[in-house]
């Protein structure tokens, strides 16, 4: 998982936004209801706009989004990465519903920017860029109006806002254990060397044979960090001094024993992110169960 990584825009205003980047969601979009979509104009006048979905009725239009897919696109050649139209556009519309669904959240908790903090934001970019015409020929060359810009800037502004919040709400501390592993690549040597243990060899003796360079020391970790939970929970069932019985994951067959406990141990940099990422993927997927979001026919 893991902590919203998009496209030029978002690398542009991470440095004014003070939050870091990652791509937020990992859980599915819902189920879409394809009806046609177009945006309810205010002026009777006024020609609806074609939308790409709508967000708790909010629109995301399909302008709004065609030019998000040039710049995503765009930052993928610059990258040297090949992507398809299909995979460029799923994560495209995931991260837009992403950014909307936390910037709506942002307008319940009273975090949407001022049009003073807006106005920061513009003359922050305006620096940091040389200049109010660099900006304007930025916004051009990345497709934006300057109104359109405006309110996409506010809504990235609003969205990392409750991000931030989000992210902040996880501690710095958690129940932590330090664990030893025997790793294997076959059940049947796993096996031996399960049997090896109830003999009564040493673990720590057995280890050592199997990997002398880190004797089998993976360190510390909270919950929620290991990629394989199950390696986690028997970590965490586990008493201090005993070790487990073979366990299969993706990466192989392993025996591992507890060698430490902590109730309230500091979190290091990576596992704090990995907790974070987790937290805003959580968020997310819980927030997009409870919204009415409806896409766009194909």
């Amino acid at each position: 998982m893991s902590t919203l990584k998009r496209i030029f825009f978002t690398l542009l205003l991470v440095s004014l936004t003070a939050c870091s980047s990652g791509r937020a969601s990992g859980a599915p979009l819902p189920t879409p209801t394809l009806v046609p979509l177009t945006e309810t104009p205010l002026p009777p006048t006024e020609i609806p706009r074609p939308l790409a979905a709508r967000v708790n009725g909010e629109g995301i239009s399909l302008d709004e989004f065609n030019a998000e897919m040039a710049r995503y696109k765009s930052a993928q050649t610059a990258l040297g990465n090949t992507v398809t139209e299909l995979d460029a556009a799923t994560v495209v519309l995931d991260n837009l519903i992403a950014e909307y669904l936390l910037a709506q959240a942002a307008a319940e908790t009273g975090l949407t920017p001022t049009d003073a903090d807006l106005q920061a934001r513009l003359d922050a970019l305006i620096t940091q860029l040389g200049g109010a015409d660099k900006l304007l020929a930025w916004q051009q060359a990345h497709g934006y109006s300057d109104q359109d810009f405006r309110v996409a800037l506010k809504r990235s502004v609003a969205a990392a806002r409750m991000r931030d919040k989000i992210i902040s709400a996880v501690p710095g501390a958690a129940e932590q254990v330090h664990v030893r592993q025997i790793l294997l690549y076959n059940e049947e040597s796993a096996n031996y060397y399960y049997n090896r243990l109830v003999a009564g060899e040493e673990f720590d003796a057995l280890a050592v044979q199997i990997d002398p360079i880190t004797r089998g020391d993976i360190g510390w970790f909270p919950r929620g960090y290991l990629a394989e939970k199950t390696i986690e929970d028997a970590a965490f069932s586990l008493e201090v001094g005993k070790y487990s019985e073979v366990i299969k994951s993706q990466v192989g067959f392993h025996i591992i024993k507890v060698i430490e406990r902590q109730p309230d141990r500091p979190l290091s940099p990576d596992a704090l992110l990995t907790l974070q990422n987790r937290a805003l993927a959580d968020w997310l997927a819980s927030r997009r169960q409870q919204s009415d979001i409806v896409l766009a026919p194909k």
